[in-house]
């Protein structure tokens, strides 16, 4: 049986995407999204929850990405989620689990996104924390 393995996300940016460009000039964006839940508890209090995810896009949407992003945009994400490890400097084992998207929609009205509204972007291809690294080379992390 095969598994699902899907992430749908409408939240705002935490900080301005981060894009390096990797051997080939392959672009990769990394950026923190809050998505923020509402409700009311037991004593009818409007209680707000917060939660932070990271975004990681590739190619011509990490391009998209610091074309047009900034701290506060409103976005749609959709991707699927990937869990990464490795040993910091004493050794010690740490893993991160990022969204890697393939769909972007910019839901920032007129005018907050420079003129663009709505515009849906897709990256067919299927391509933070401080203390996370880099994602590694190309030939590690491609399907080619």
């Amino acid at each position: 049986m095969r598994g699902v393995n899907r992430v749908m996300l409408i939240g705002n940016l935490g900080k301005d995407p981060d894009v390096q460009y990797l051997e080939g000039n392959i672009g990769v964006a990394k950026f923190s999204l809050a998505t923020t839940e509402t409700y009311k508890d037991r004593g009818g209090k409007l209680v707000s929850q917060t939660e932070w995810h990271t975004v990681v896009l590739w190619r011509g949407l990490a391009d998209l990405a610091q074309k047009y992003l900034h701290k506060g945009s409103l976005v749609y994400i959709e991707g699927r989620l990937r869990t990464r490890s490795w040993e910091d400097k004493e050794g010690n084992k740490k893993f991160a689990t990022e969204v890697v998207g393939d769909n972007l929609i910019m839901l920032d009205k007129r005018g907050e996104a420079h003129g663009y509204h709505g515009e849906h972007l897709e990256n067919p291809e299927h391509m933070g924390n401080a203390d996370v690294p880099p994602i590694g080379e190309p030939s590690e992390d491609l399907p080619f």
